[in-house]
């Protein structure tokens, strides 16, 4: 086993007590610094992340893992406000619920504690590293954070960076441990340290989650692609559903939350579809769709959709299109094509709304609105270590109360059994 593997996750070991001491103050002020040294640090951050930029085009990234890449000021500046946030949160840690006296006098009192050492692996999107690094320190957690190799550069500044706010707190460098080499050997190693690394988080596209999925031997929470679906009902509103649609597929569509496919009622297609067509290819969308939707559209210059097409996250500027007959139909569409991320339905009908909310499965499932909200930052988290598509122990967005467990603390006053 890899040396520096073991270090490692040795290190994150003792590196947590030295958290578990912070009091909710304490962890605040270390967080504060955390983004004071990310502006401090930002010219290093941006020189280190044009060299992943160079490396990223030359290696051929797509325009979608570029933009993920990429850092400037502005996105510095949102990843120190991002750490702000976190830092002026409730602490949930040592929070107390379900006391209870037993018959023979057991005083009982679960109360959440940090999980203890969490590795986060992800891919593209340096800001992770920051935002993990800071979860982490709000819920008690000791990290270690492993970027992908297109982000190498880019991650190891925004650690460096981090050290010194750990430095001026008297608190070990390993609180925080960026993974500064891109071996897949370590990381291979890390996944099978079972005695020091209590969760693993995988943030990337399908490779990465397999790839993890099957090689851990430690705990996982999945991140899984995010194959999301706009159902337009016909009982929509247009102009609402015009918006929501464009909004969901267009805003940002490099990230798991954009909608890959577009489900419209035959009723209200013939229409929707030529105002919507029109709106997405404005945006530079290309479309997918069915032979409904073709017919409906002959001069939107629709592609016929193919087989794979419906299981495809495109992460990119194409969508697909398809006219159903029913929202039961639609339904049925979800569940054999998404992936359990975040789902939606435009409508005025409130048995429809109900319907879709309660037989849909999925980590978040919308009403007149966008997927685009499934996100750490916009449901109040200040931000997410990863957006689990599983149902244990935690769905969703993953922010800092998902990265605490429980404990009982049990007092008696000399009883025995």
């Amino acid at each position: 086993m890899n040396q520096l593997a073991i270090n490692y996750a040795s290190d994150a070991k003792s590196a947590r007590f030295a958290l578990a001491q912070l009091g909710s103050a304490q962890k605040r002020t270390l967080l504060h610094k955390m983004a004071d040294q990310l502006i401090a640090h930002s010219d290093a951050i941006l020189e280190s992340n044009q060299q992943d930029m160079v490396n990223g085009r030359k290696s051929g990234l797509s325009n979608a893992m570029l933009d993920r890449l990429l850092l400037n000021p502005e996105r510095i500046e949102d990843m120190a406000d991002s750490v702000r946030q976190i830092a002026d949160m409730p602490d949930p840690v040592g929070e107390k619920f379900d006391h209870r006296v037993l018959d023979n006098g057991l005083e009982l009192t679960k109360v959440r504690v940090p999980i203890g050492v969490v590795m986060v692996i992800f891919e593209s999107r340096p800001n992770v590293a920051s935002d993990a690094a800071a979860l982490c320190v709000k819920s008690g957690n000791a990290s270690i954070l492993r970027g992908g190799k297109e982000s190498i550069h880019s991650v190891t500044a925004i650690g460096r960076a981090l050290k010194h706010a750990l430095s001026e707190m008297k608190l070990p460098a390993q609180v925080v441990t960026m993974v500064e080499d891109a071996d897949r050997a370590i990381m291979e190693d890390l996944l099978r340290m079972t005695s020091s690394i209590d969760l693993v988080v995988p943030r990337g596209g399908e490779g990465l989650i397999n790839y993890v999925t099957e090689h851990s031997r430690i705990p996982v929470v999945k991140h899984d692609k995010g194959l999301c679906h706009v159902y337009i009902d016909q009982y929509a509103d247009m102009d609402m559903a015009i918006r929501i649609a464009v909004n969901a597929k267009t805003q940002r569509p490099g990230v798991c939350n954009a909608m890959e496919t577009l489900l419209v009622h035959q009723s209200i297609a013939p229409a929707i579809l030529p105002l919507l067509c029109k709106e997405m290819t404005r945006k530079k969308v290309e479309i997918r769709g069915c032979e409904a939707s073709i017919k409906l559209c002959p001069d939107a210059g629709i592609v016929a959709a193919k087989a794979e097409d419906w299981d495809t996250e495109y992460l990119d500027l194409i969508m697909n299109l398809r006219v159903v007959d029913s929202l039961e139909q639609a339904v049925e569409h979800i569940q054999q094509h998404g992936t359990g991320h975040s789902e939606a339905i435009v409508t005025e009908n409130y048995h429809a709304a109900g319907l879709f909310q309660k037989i849909v499965d999925a980590a978040a499932v919308y009403v007149n609105a966008s997927t685009r909200f499934t996100d750490g930052g916009q449901f109040g988290m200040g931000a997410e270590i990863g957006i689990s598509t599983q149902k244990l122990h935690c769905r969703g967005p993953m922010g800092v109360r998902e990265l605490t467990t429980t404990k009982y603390i049990v007092s008696g006053s000399g009883q025995i059994r």
